[in-house]
Order: C-alpha cells, then structure tokens, then sequence
C-alpha cells in the first residue's frame, strides 16, 4: 500500500482533492438528473483506473487544477450549489477519504451525484452512502481479462459487480420527473468490443432490468488510444436491438455523440 500523504498512489495523485474543472449548468448528463439548472460539473483530476482509451486523459493522468483543502472544498460547494440543482462529481473515487471528510463537516442541499468507474470499495461507499444521493456508475467490461488489456486492472469485472450489488441497494426516487435518489447504470460500446456489450447487457438484465440503464455510443479516438476507430452504426445497432429487449427503463445515446465536441476542453 501506498503512503499518499509521501507518495502518489496508482491514481497519480496524492491525498488531497485537486479539480481539474467546474462547470456551472452541465447538460449533457441523463435526462433524468438534467433540469433547466444542470448539474455542477466537479472533474477531479487524476484516476484509479488507467484506460488505455480514456476520453478525459488530459485530466486523468493527473495532476491537472487546483488543490483544495477540506474548508476550501466545502467553501466551493457552498458557493456552486446556489445555482445548480445537483452536484457531479466526476471520476471522484480516489479522494474518497478527503471527501468523506469534507461531507462529514457540510452536507449540501442539492443532491450529489457520485460518476464513477464503478471501480468502487464497498467499504468506502458504506462510509459515503449517506451523502450520495445518486450513483452514477460505469460497467465496463464483463470479463476481468478485458478489464487488465484495456484499463490496467486485473479485478474490475469482480469488483463492480459487488459495488452494483451495494449501489442497488438505494431505491430510485423521483420528484417532478427528476431522480432525487438512486441508481444509473452506464455501458459505453467501444469499437470491436461488441460481444463484451452484450454479454454485460446480459449480466446486467439479469439483475438490474427495472433500473436505470444508460446506453453510450460516444467513444472517440484519442491520440494515445489503441482503438483507432469510432464504432459502427451496425455495431450500435446490434447492441441497441439487445438493451431494447432487455431493459424497462433507461437512455440510448445518439448515434453522432462519437465527436470530439462533447469532450471538455480541459486545458485552456
């Protein structure tokens, strides 16, 4: 184990929250938590996973904004949720603890939003559960072989099956058509990869059909990607036909979101 007070972890980041950018009124998450408000948008810098296609990787490699202390992370929270309805927190799972910590101390009053990976200790998500109000979470890949070749861990397919297993546990609760409460599954279909999107359909149909699932097409090259190609609109339909079958509720991506302009323009 890493010392991250002395050292940087896996994540390429120490101990404390550095954010790599806030974005006032974000849009462009699921209808279902997107009012005329928007989302506060919180990108933390940096991340527990390392994969290789990573949409966001001029943030995720680390070491990208500004750091906060706990009191200048609650002070910003403070500040962000007079004009937003919800808190994003975008890729926040390695400073759990400093977060945590900072929650302990302030809870807002808008509902958080916790985006992840779904790379998640459990034990970790008992101590936050009371914060969160919505998990936002990815299933990557279904096989752990998949997960080692293309996101640098060799457990991830183990790992977020427990954490849906915990996340589920908080039931969907609405409000004027809006989740305050609950789960949202997200799958990205990535190029070449269509037999791992629909056996992870399969998997997730079989426990999850009444949840919220949310199918994306958006995957774009990016220069140190592996995967040189976007996806096909055969692929995506292939995979669409089997979420159709599957699931009672959820989102299907447009098929033209696989554009550069949806990614965030991190260093400006």
């Amino acid at each position: 184990m890493v010392d991250r007070k002395k050292s940087e972890g896996f994540c390429n980041e120490l101990d404390k929250i550095r954010i790599a950018k806030i974005i006032d009124n974000f849009i462009w998450e699921e209808p279902c938590v997107t009012d005329k408000n928007g989302v506060c948008a919180i990108f933390f810098s940096g991340c527990n996973l390392k994969c290789s296609y990573c949409q966001n990787y001029e943030i995720s490699r680390g070491k990208v904004g500004k750091i906060y202390d706990e009191d200048e992370f609650i002070e910003l929270l403070k500040e962000k949720e007079k004009n937003n309805s919800y808190f994003d927190f975008i890729t926040p799972t390695h400073f759990s603890n400093a977060i945590l910590n900072a929650l302990k101390k302030y809870q807002p009053k808008i509902p958080i939003i916790w985006n992840s990976s779904g790379y998640e200790s459990v034990k970790m998500l008992e101590k936050l559960d009371k914060y969160i109000s919505i998990y936002l979470l990815d299933f990557k890949y279904i096989e752990d072989d998949l997960g080692k070749r293309l996101s640098h861990v060799s457990n991830y397919s183990t790992i977020a099956k427990k954490v849906l297993d915990f996340c589920a546990k908080k039931k969907d609760v609405f409000r004027d058509n809006l989740m305050k409460e609950g789960l949202i599954l997200r799958h990205l279909v990535l190029p070449g990869e269509i037999k791992n999107s629909l056996d992870t359909l399969d998997y997730l149909a079989s426990k999850y059909s009444d949840r919220f699932v949310s199918l994306m097409s958006q995957f774009t090259p990016t220069p140190q990607s592996p995967i040189k190609r976007k996806l096909s609109p055969l692929e995506y339909k292939i995979v669409v036909n089997k979420f159709l079958k599957s699931f009672q509720n959820g989102y299907i991506q447009d098929f033209d979101s696989a554009s550069e302009d949806f990614i965030p323009k991190f260093l400006e």
